[in-house]
């Protein structure tokens, strides 16, 4: 029997700005396609757990040492990225400091959860899910 085909897994992360007047969250705005706003996160590597690879991808998108607070949820429709079949870990976490965009962002903005700019893949939903916890 061979090996099953499988999703991709990636992580994103709910940054919340401790240090900012409302508690915005960390948005990237993509450098590669799909355009728009994004939760920071990216593709977990081999031989990497999952919490490892959401802190890996917050420092290098955002620059910031971000302390996972806990797992907003497993979001897993076939159809939430139009590249292919992918599997996201979605962590809160929280962070001090300013972010500096890196890696595959080209720019971030610290938003309003409640009240992002138009975002990626299924973002909205996330955001709206984690707004739903914070309240």
């Amino acid at each position: 029997m061979g090996r099953p085909v499988t999703p991709l897994l990636a992580v994103d992360v709910v940054i919340e700005l401790l240090d900012h007047p409302g508690r915005p969250v960390v948005l990237i705005e993509r450098r590669f396609p799909p355009p728009g706003f994004a939760l920071p996160g990216g593709f977990v590597d081999v031989g990497e757990t999952v919490e490892a690879a959401a802190r890996r991808e917050m420092r290098e998108e955002t620059g910031l040492e971000v302390e996972l607070t806990g797992l907003l949820g497993v979001y897993s429709d076939p159809a939430r990225d139009a590249r292919g079949h992918t599997v996201s870990v979605v962590y809160t976490g929280r962070a001090h400091g300013t972010p500096v965009a890196g890696d595959d962002a080209r720019a971030f903005v610290m938003a309003d959860p409640a009240a992002p700019p138009p975002l990626a893949f299924d973002h909205a939903k996330i955001l709206a899910d984690y707004c739903s916890r914070r309240a």
